[in-house]
Order: C-alpha cells, then structure tokens, then sequence
C-alpha cells in the first residue's frame, strides 16, 4: 500500500542546464522527460512535492526564481565556469557530473534523477532525522531519500532511461516493523533505515565529535563516491552554510563557458600534434 503525503505543496520551477561537452542537447531531452515523469507521476504522490522541468539555453539566463539543474563534466568545470553552491539568486542548485559518471561507468541519467529527487526532498540540504539510543546519545540521519538505494542496480526505467530508485517517508520511521509498510518504490527495502548493497547514508554522532560520516550498507566505504567530492551535497551537508558560495550570474558564466571550450579545443590539439 502506498503512504500518501497530506499536504501539496506549489509546483516548483526547475531549469535543466546543459553545461557538458560530452553530452548533446538531444541526448539531454528525452533524460528531462522521463524525470518530468517520475517526479510528477512516481515522486509527488508520496511526498507532495512537484516540479516543473523545462531546458534552457545554456546562453539564456534562467527565469528568476526558478531552481537549476546543471549538467557538467565535472566539479573542475563547475568551478571555471562558476556554478557553486547556490544559483545567482541563493536558490537550490543540483548538479550532475556526466563525464565523471561516463569515465566511472557509472549511469548519469541515475545521477540526474538521485539529484532531482533530494533536491526536491531537501533544497537546503539541512533536514534531519533524529534516532535516539540512549538519554544522551543519539544519530542525526540525513534525509536523502536516494543515498539508501543509490545503486543503478536497483533502479527502474522509465520510457527506456534508467531512473535512481528512492525511499518513502516510512524509510526514516524508526519503529516501523521489518515489511510492515512500504519503505521504497521499488519495494527492495524491507526495513527502516535499511541500507542497500552500495547505499549509504550521511550520520552525525551528536556526542562523538566526529562530524558527519558516511554509512554504507557495507559498514565501510565502498568506493570513492561516498567521501563527497566538491560540489556534491555530501560535501555541502558538511559545510556551514555562511561558507556557501553564490553561483556567478549567467552573462559571466557565458563567458567562462566559452573560455572553457576554447581552453579544451587548445588542449585536445596538442594532445593530438604529441
């Protein structure tokens, strides 16, 4: 049975920029639609949170007041370029790192829809959810609804592109009974703040002193993604967040963008003259 949110919040108004050099607007275009669908049809359902996804010209800026998602190669190119931690107008930003993805073998489209999702979930990437084990200890969990079952392994399609599955707010409910409920869209979770093979979960010690740490369903870290890198909300969970940085407004980062793409066509040709 599906647990329905009670409220609906106002429709949200994301722009999907399209930043990379390893992928074409046309790739980009059918990825958009199908997280239109999942976030209207298979996400606002569940928590009551929808958005609308629109493209925008990578030389246009975005409508004020609008979220974004950026698609880039890489965290180095979102620093050239000048997308950080916030958009121009301190709102919640995403970004996908599709060449870092494609080197890693690793599937983007899931980024993009993991991105979307959390973003949605938690814009300020400061929610909580607290577990106590004793009077004076306890775990704050982050609420990410994705870390959990982040493996494209246990993903779904949604028009033939591979969606990131995601947790349900029973996920986060403590004393929920082992299949009592449904914990996650795929139903492959069968108990709260269960983690799946190559899932993890941001967890702050209150009484420890060891800041945020990186839970994995593998009781260690499993690989490099899970120390978060520059740019992921991982590594923004655990920055105070007067140390955020805005990102540049959009005539600037036309700018660097195109500094950007005349500085890699002068290192691919002495590559290839080497």
């Amino acid at each position: 049975m599906q647990q329905q949110h009670p409220a609906q919040l106002a429709t949200i108004q994301i722009s999907v920029i399209n930043e990379s050099t390893v992928l074409t607007d046309a790739e980009v275009i059918p990825v958009v639609a199908a997280l239109q669908k999942q976030v209207t049809n298979d996400f606002r359902p569940i928590w009551g949170i929808d958005a609308e996804l629109k493209i925008i010209d990578r030389s246009l800026p975005p409508p004020n007041g609008s979220w974004w998602l950026v698609i880039l190669d890489d965290s180095d190119q979102a620093g050239a370029l000048g997308y950080h931690d916030l958009t121009a107008d301190n709102l919640p930003l995403g970004k996908v790192f599709a060449a870092s993805d494609l080197k890693a073998g690793a599937s983007w489209t899931v980024t993009a829809s993991h991105e979307i999702l959390e973003m949605l979930g938690d814009p300020n990437i400061n929610l909580t959810v607290f577990v106590q084990d004793a009077n004076t200890r306890g775990t704050l969990y982050a609420y990410e609804v994705c870390d959990a079952c982040e493996d494209e392994s246990f993903g779904y399609q949604i028009d033939n592109i591979l969606v990131s599955d995601f947790v349900y707010p029973a996920w986060f409910e403590s004393f929920r009974e082992s299949g009592s409920t449904r914990f996650d869209h795929m139903n492959q979770i069968q108990n709260a703040l269960q983690l799946l093979k190559g899932g993890y979960i941001g967890a702050f010690n209150v009484t420890d002193g060891a800041g945020w740490q990186q839970q994995t369903a593998e009781k260690h870290p499993s690989n490099l993604r899970h120390r978060g890198n520059v740019g992921t909300r991982r590594e923004r969970r655990s920055t105070p967040h007067d140390q955020w940085v805005t990102s540049l407004l959009q005539r600037r980062i036309v700018s660097n963008a195109q500094q950007y793409r005349q500085n890699l066509q002068t290192i691919r040709h002495r590559s290839a003259a080497a």
